[in-house]
C-alpha cells in the first residue's frame, strides 16, 4: 500500500489538481469537500497525512485540526488563501505540522509533504521512549499526554511537543531559533517570540509541581529543562 493522503478542500478544482498531481507522485488520494466529511473520512480512511484547507463549510479547518488531534498525531499541512501570521500561529498551536498559502507551487508542496512525512517517520521510530518521566511529571508525545502528579492535564500540541523536546534533552540549552527548527520543524514565518509565549504557558502549568526539575531561562541564549545533577 502506498502513502495515503486526505485532501480536505471545498474547491473541487483544487481537489482534482492535487489528486492528479499527487497520484502521479505515487500517493493514494482521497478528497473531502467539507470539514465534517473530512473528519469522517479521516477516521474511516486512516490517511498518513492530511492537506487541510481552513475556509471550509460545516466545520472550518481549525475545528477539523482540533478533532484530528484528539485522536491522532498524523501530520497535517494546512492550506489557505490567507497569509496572515495569526492564522499560521493558530494553526501551529493547534498541532498543524506545516502551513502553505494559496496559490502554491505544486513542486514546493510535494517537497513539504515529503519533509513532513520524514519528520513524522523519524519521530515515530523513536518509539516515544515510552514516556519521559521525572518527579511528578510524565510526558508522552505519541499519546499527546501530559501527567502532573499522576493526573492528566489539558495541553495544546505545540506546548507538549516543546516540553517533550526540552525534557528529552534535559540540561541542554536551546536558542529560540533552534527550538523553532526542532519543534516547529520548518522555516517559521512568524515571530520567534512565539517560543516565549509557549514557555510562559508551560510555566503556568508546571508551577509548584516539583523542586527536582525546572524550565529555565538562560539569559541571552534560550531555554532548557534543568535537572540538577
Amino acid at each position: 500500500m502506498g502513502t495515503k493522503i486526505l485532501v480536505v478542500d471545498d474547491e473541487s478544482s483544487i481537489c482534482e489538481m492535487l489528486r492528479v498531481y499527487l497520484e502521479n507522485e505515487g500517493y493514494e488520494i482521497k478528497t473531502a469537500a467539507d470539514g465534517a466529511e473530512g473528519v469522517s473520512y479521516f477516521k474511516m480512511y486512516e490517511p498518513d497525512l492530511v492537506l487541510l484547507d481552513i475556509m471550509l463549510p460545516k466545520k472550518d479547518g481549525w475545528q477539523v485540526c482540533r478533532e484530528i488531534r484528539e485522536v491522532s498525531s498524523k501530520p497535517v499541512i494546512m492550506i489557505t488563501a490567507k497569509g496572515d501570521v495569526f492564522d499560521k500561529v493558530l494553526g501551529l498551536e493547534l498541532g498543524a505540522d506545516d502551513f502553505v498559502v494559496k496559490p502554491f507551487d505544486l513542486k514546493e508542496l510535494s517537497a513539504r509533504i515529503k519533509a513532513v512525512l520524514r519528520r513524522y517517520s523519524a519521530r515515530d521510530n523513536q518509539d516515544d521512549n515510552e514516556v519521559i518521566k521525572f518527579d511528578n511529571i510524565e510526558i508522552s508525545q505519541e499519546k499527546y499526554e501530559l501527567k502532573l502528579c499522576g493526573k492528566s492535564v489539558d495541553i495544546p500540541p505545540k506546548e507538549l511537543q516543546l516540553l517533550y523536546f526540552l525534557a528529552s534533552n534535559y540540561n541542554r540549552v536551546f536558542s529560540r531559533d533552534q527550538l523553532l527548527d526542532k519543534v516547529w520543524g520548518f522555516d517559521y514565518l512568524g515571530d520567534s517570540r512565539t517560543v516565549d509565549v509557549h514557555v510562559k504557558r508551560l510555566r503556568e502549568k508546571l508551577d509548584g509541581v516539583s523542586d527536582k526539575w525546572s524550565l529555565k531561562t538562560v539569559w541571552g541564549v534560550g531555554y532548557k529543562f534543568e535537572v540538577p545533577q
